[in-house]
């Protein structure tokens, strides 16, 4: 909102300079974000003493002034008819921004014209355009008329946040520095005593409310004799400085008023309103109606309508129609001022896509209680702007009247919350600046009520918000809270998230963060089974759209259009992870809607879960790299090494059954556990769930409990001294059927716990010709070690012989041929 320093001071006297002001509302509030001086191009426009006057040919109202600007002279073609040689005038030199639009240097009947010799009018400073504006003989040519004139007012553009509509108005911004500054607030004056005609306004127009829920109250005042024309220099001015256009005298008013006090006013020409009737009610269905701006509008059903006795004229609360406005021929108006609902407007507003000055305010609460001043404020402003004569009285229908909001305010309460020493007289100072009503109580509490343009103040800490705001933030003292000096060890789930998030950026992951809310549907797309405890969802009672419906079982289905959304956009090379909670019913609960004991809920199952995904390359093809496709050994080597990270020791990789399969291919996926307890899955995506969600290639995904790996994290490291003594090698090679899992032999021969065994790992894996079809020569590499001497060759040797043998026995294994 733009407010002008010469309007505020109309209502405050303001001692603070423009900067220091702007400081304390931002202090107080309300966000200035810029201040500007709405005179500022008046550096553009100089004063200039005309040497010389000539004729130009082909025209008997324009001349050729040579203008004299003190460092240097400038010719002017000028039409005015009262230049004369040795007068002293403004010259707008190109470049200028006047109100009336930006002076350009041109060539006007094959003359150069450098500027414009400016009328009062044309620079914004008066209404007279009757000729150049003359300036002081004493006046040196070249200084700026910003200079001359000590002409200046800033504007302040405020950013009114959506819990303060008292302030969208000059009043309400002026009784905020009347409180900084300890000032009386000048309030506008609004007597139309001795200025009304004998005839009743309840003999030319008459009101009804149809809907009183999305209009609790209507005022009317009705003026006849008026006459519609240009307004007043100072309402054309006062408009213009907060950026609004000035009309006619009757809607400027009306514009006037509703900047001045907060307060959306419409007029009505009496004479086009069918009945001299006004009804408020709901448009109905099938309707549309043309607005002030011209274009026909498909009215909602429940858009409340303001109608005369025959047809709509007005969209409450946002603009009036084309079949009502005010026309030059004007000569009765009658004046709406209205409370409409603020959900109402809000609604309309939003469904029409049509925003206005009105609706802006009506949708962040009115003022009830304003009705009426600002009524009587336009009528008296109209009289004075467009003559006529006043109706006796008003029509205030108000079906619903507005209760009062009395709160408690405790004193001590209020000093411990802020950290202040207020007394109780301080308090209710501060609250009584700002319009508060305070009565103090025996017990030394207050009990305040809040006025009818403060629709914010609902709770006792909002009182103490205000007296915080209104003392100064900067002045509470600032205070530590008292707090034990032990320290409590870090959560540690936090702390293992903390390490799994950095562990998988290290491992070239990106971290992806998806709504909770998801649709329904998704479980389809990736293929559970009906019986699948990841349909139990936890519904959500008022879901923004039906893709929102439900609490996610699993975070594939962000993953996956995540996914999707990027390869669409050319990154096919992705490496994803994300952790977070997924929701499911827990098993066999009661349907939340049955009756049960008061106060009794079930919650839902929240379990922290991990999600890696892998597609594409393996890594950006270079001149030293060829572009491989990443594969399951990729997202496996991705999860050994999380693990190593964490400390984890003897996790299992086991072939994943088919009928865990849902979404994953069967035999290229693989169970983890780690210490025999099942953690997730690793595998390749099922290729029609990738179809599903536009997903092309191969896809890896690794997925685990991230509350149970948490668990499995030691809480402290043990530490081993470096080895003293070399190792030996020695490898083992054995024919295996294709079916038999390599991880089982692994996990054998760690268990046969030799103790000179340091390790063990696969080397080779070969199934082609010579290799008997069905089976595969895979080669282990085991690690020997003594931690007191070194090994001999026939030792390991023999420790050798002696694992492959309890190998080939166990898995029914073959030596190559």
């Amino acid at each position: 909102m733009k407010i002008s320093l010469s309007w505020l001071k109309a209502h405050v006297n303001v001692e603070m300079d423009p900067q220091s002001l702007a400081g304390a509302l931002t202090m107080a509030g309300l966000e200035v974000e810029t201040v500007s001086d709405r005179f500022a191009y008046l550096e553009n426009v100089a004063a200039a003493r005309i040497l010389e006057i000539l004729p130009m040919k082909g025209s008997d109202s324009l001349k050729l002034c040579r203008a004299d600007l003190g460092d240097r002279e400038a010719s002017v073609v000028c039409g005015a008819p009262n230049v004369a040689e040795g007068m002293i005038c403004p010259l707008a030199l190109p470049g200028a921004a006047l109100p009336g639009g930006t002076v350009k240097a041109a060539r006007i009947r094959k003359e150069t014209s450098e500027g414009m010799l400016c009328s009062a009018a044309e620079l914004g400073i008066s209404d007279d355009h009757s000729g150049v504006m003359p300036l002081g003989d004493d006046i040196a040519p070249g200084r700026r008329l910003s200079e001359i004139l000590s002409l200046s007012d800033m504007v302040f553009d405020i950013d009114i946040t959506p819990n303060r509509p008292d302030c969208l108005n000059v009043l309400g911004i002026a009784r905020e520095v009347a409180a900084m500054e300890n000032k009386p607030l000048l309030r506008p004056g609004a007597d139309a005593s001795g200025k009304e005609m004998e005839t009743s306004v309840f003999d030319l127009a008459e009101v009804s409310i149809k809907d009183p829920d999305l209009c609790p109250r209507y005022a009317a005042r009705v003026l006849e004799g008026v006459t519609v024309g240009p307004s007043p220099f100072w309402l054309k001015d006062r408009l213009l400085s907060v950026g609004m256009k000035p009309v006619n005298n009757i809607v400027d008013v009306t514009n006037f008023v509703m900047m001045e006090m907060g307060q959306p006013l419409h007029a009505f020409d009496l004479d086009r309103l069918a009945g001299h009737a006004i009804v408020v009610k709901t448009a109905g269905k099938n309707k549309s109606f043309v607005t002030l701006d011209g274009v026909e509008r498909a009215l909602p059903e429940d858009a409340l309508m303001i109608c005369d006795a025959e047809k709509p004229v007005a969209i409450a609360g946002i603009m009036g129609g084309m079949n009502s406005e005010i026309e030059p021929s004007t000569t009765r108006v009658l004046i709406e001022s209205a409370y409409f609902s603020s959900a109402g407007v809000r609604k309309i507003s939003k469904a029409l896509g049509l925003s206005t000055e009105a609706s802006y305010r009506f949708e962040r609460g009115g003022d009830p209680g304003a009705t009426a001043a600002a009524l009587e404020r336009a009528a008296v402003l109209m009289l004075e702007t467009a003559g006529g004569r006043l109706a006796k009285g008003a029509i205030d229908e108000f079906p619903q009247p507005f209760a009062e909001k009395k709160l408690s305010l405790g004193a001590k309460e209020t000093n411990r919350l802020l950290g202040t020493g207020f007394s109780a007289n301080e308090m209710a100072r501060l609250l009584e600046s700002i319009d508060f009503k305070v009565e103090k109580e025996e017990n030394g509490d207050l009990t305040v009520t809040a006025p009818s343009f403060r629709p914010d103040i609902g709770r006792p800490v909002d009182l103490m918000e205000e007296i915080a705001r209104l003392s100064g933030y900067d002045d509470i003292p600032a205070s530590f809270p008292a707090i034990s000096g032990q320290i409590s060890p870090p959560v540690k789930q936090l702390d293992v998230r903390t390490k799994i998030k950095g562990l998988m950026k290290g491992f070239g992951f990106f971290e992806t963060i998806h709504y909770s809310f998801v649709s329904a549907e998704s479980c389809d797309l990736l293929g559970l089974d009906e019986n699948d405890r990841r349909r139990d969802f936890v519904k959500i009672l008022n879901p923004l759209s039906t893709q929102q419906a439900v609490m996610r079982t699993t975070l594939l289905h962000g993953m996956f259009e995540t996914a999707a959304r990027n390869i669409s956009r050319g990154s096919k090379n992705l490496r994803l992870f994300e952790i977070g909670k997924v929701f499911r019913v827990f098993p066999n609960a009661p349907d939340p809607k049955a009756p049960g004991k008061p106060g009794e809920e079930t919650l839902p199952e929240e379990t922290e879960t991990l999600l890696c995904f892998q597609t594409g390359a393996r890594w950006e093809r270079s001149w030293t790299l060829k572009e491989t496709p990443c594969d399951f050994y990729d997202m496996k080597g991705a999860a050994e090494g999380l693990f190593k990270g964490l400390g984890v020791g003897d996790a299992q990789f086991t072939a994943l059954p088919e009928s865990h399969c849902a979404y994953v291919k069967p035999g290229h996926a693989a169970a983890v556990s780690i210490n025999g307890q099942y953690m997730g899955l690793l595998g390749e995506v099922s290729p029609g769930v990738l179809e599903k969600y536009g997903i092309p290639g191969p896809a890896f995904i690794l997925e685990m409990n991230a509350h149970s790996l948490a668990g499995a994290v030691p809480d402290t490291l043990k530490t081993e001294p470096l080895p003293k003594f070399p190792s030996v090698s020695r490898d083992i090679t054995l024919i295996l059927d294709k079916g038999m899992e390599t991880g089982r032999i692994l996990e054998a021969i760690r268990e046969f716990q030799e103790p000179l065994m340091e390790g063990a790992r696969i080397l080779d894996v070969f199934d082609k010709s010579p290799i008997p079809e069905g089976k595969a020569s895979v080669t282990f590499r085991i690690t020997y070690r003594s931690l007191e001497r070194t090994l001999e060759d026939e030792e390991a040797t023999r420790v050798n012989r002696k694992i492959a043998d309890r190998i080939m026995d166990q898995f029914k294994a073959d030596l190559p041929a």
